[in-house]
């Protein structure tokens, strides 16, 4: 029997890479916050964070800090929101730069967390529960010490393999969520006749994509189901069929790509193809990185000990967000969910860190684009209309590039636009901070029309959209058709 290879098991380089990826993925979502911070959770921003907390402990009493951990509860004012931001980017930076790389992700972690948990609806993404879940695992993986050595202890291989199960995870769940949904669109592969021009902020390629046969796109979505419940197996194949494994992180990384090409979603693309790197070892790092690293020793016994008796507890909650998701979508589609009580007590107990998740995305498509259109006047009488920057606005401004940018109000009034009686509030606040000329909220949406100053009317028309064909392309050069529905209620000016 051959002796394993060591350098098939040496994982120095691809740790090395992959922390300072993770540090990478942090000041991109952090710095995409600093700039919006005041303005979607400030003091004058349309769901302030202060509010928030004081009705939460008006409801929760003392219970509140545990179900809502943040460091806000000390304050939560336009400095205290931006100083956490850039707080944090400062400390994704040095985790870039390979400085007290495990505090630092402890700090970056704490951080994401106090501003997730006072962010509400505007950080309730999938990727931003996903980061706080790599955060934690990133945190058990990096070595101690302050400054950066190429002597370093062994990387550890269980929280490896957690990493390459959070990647499991995510993939395989996306899949099979689809499919337990009942969602017909996904169960008969017509998905993707949708999806390009319904999702929240398409791109110029998605306008293209969109345009292809039905055909070929029951096949893209034939091709995307067997990436995300097939290679996501391929992940834990042994040392000796690793290709395997560099295959299924091959079909992952394509398929991002194909995502991130038609769509823009935040930082979430990039920080999945970061977590197809622990799938990885140092056979293939080594190619293409010049660092060379050295393990030393494994340090104190209680270091390791400690390690794993946090380990193990992470690896359990692990497990059973997975499990628990399959179960509640199942339930959710009619099925019975299958769910025991202790586990849903720890899952329960642990949910406030945001740090042990299921995920489904896109688990049900949407079929047509209701948009919200913001109009405003000086007068009542003469209406222009106030676009925002990244939603579909002007029929003929193309779908641009955003990402890794995350324009989070674009977002949630793609939301809005699905169900507008639940989207009144923000729309109503968000009328009146314009109205008010909030310097930090009219960042958020781009500069007023009026040359003169903030509109003293502002009203919500409602459209449908679609894409335009390739005929409609060519006689106008417009990039969407769009219908009105008419105009929002309860939103007067």
């Amino acid at each position: 029997m051959a002796e394993p290879d060591p350098v098939a098991n040496q994982l120095q380089l691809t740790r090395w890479l992959f922390l300072r990826l993770v540090g990478l993925v942090y000041a991109i979502a952090f710095a995409s916050l600093a700039v919006q911070v005041a303005g979607l959770i400030g003091p004058s921003g349309l769901t302030p964070a202060g509010s928030y907390l004081e009705w939460a402990h008006s409801i929760y009493g003392g219970s509140a800090y545990r179900l809502l951990p943040t460091v806000f509860w000390l304050g939560a004012g336009d400095t205290a929101l931006r100083l956490a931001a850039w707080g944090g980017l400062a400390l994704a930076l040095l985790v870039v730069a390979g400085f007290a790389t495990r505090a630092a992700l402890a700090g970056a972690w704490l951080l994401y967390l106090s501003l997730s948990v006072a962010g509400q609806d505007f950080l309730s993404f999938q990727w931003d529960a996903l980061l706080l879940e790599t955060g934690v695992l990133a945190i058990l993986w990096a070595p101690p010490g302050w400054r950066f050595r190429r002597e370093l202890p062994p990387p550890s291989p269980l929280v490896r393999w957690l990493l390459v199960f959070l990647l499991f995870k995510l993939m395989f769940l996306s899949g099979a969520t689809k499919l337990l949904s009942g969602d017909p669109t996904w169960r008969q592969l017509t998905a993707l006749d949708y999806h390009f021009e319904t999702q929240p902020l398409p791109t110029w390629v998605g306008w293209y994509a969109h345009q292809l046969p039905a055909s070929i796109h029951r096949i893209q979505t034939a091709i995307m189901f067997a990436i995300e419940l097939g290679a996501p197996w391929l992940l834990f194949a042994p040392d000796r069929l690793r290709r395997l494994r560099y295959a299924g992180v091959a079909g992952l990384v394509l398929l991002q790509a194909g995502i991130a090409l038609t769509g823009n979603y935040g930082f979430f693309n990039l920080l999945a193809v970061v977590l197809c790197v622990p799938a990885l070892d140092d056979r293939v790092i080594g190619r293409w990185l010049p660092v060379r690293l050295e393990s030393g020793g494994a340090g104190p016994a209680w270091r390791h000990a400690l390690l794993v008796a946090v380990v193990w507890p992470v690896a359990l909650l692990s497990a059973l967000s997975c499990w628990a998701e399959l179960a509640y979508t199942s339930g959710a589609a009619g099925g019975t969910p299958m769910v025991p009580g202790w586990a849903a007590t720890l899952l329960g107990w642990a949910a406030p860190l945001r740090s042990f998740n299921g995920y489904g995305l896109f688990r049900v498509m949407t079929t047509d684009r209701p948009e919200i259109i913001m109009e405003a006047s000086l007068d009542s009488t003469h209406w222009l209309p106030w676009d925002l920057g990244y939603n579909p606005g002007s029929v003929s401004r193309a779908p641009g590039f955003v990402e890794p940018y995350h324009p989070r109000l674009d977002w949630q009034l793609w939301f809005a636009a699905l169900d507008p009686m639940r989207g009144l509030p923000l729309l109503q606040t968000l009328s009146a901070r314009l109205r008010a000329g909030s310097p930090d909220v009219i960042a958020l949406v781009g500069p007023s029309p009026f040359r003169t100053g903030a509109p003293r009317f502002i009203r919500f028309a409602y459209y449908d959209y679609r894409f335009t064909t390739w005929t409609e392309r060519r006689t106008t050069g417009a990039w969407w058709a769009r219908e009105l529905r008419g105009y929002l209620p309860n939103t007067p000016p």
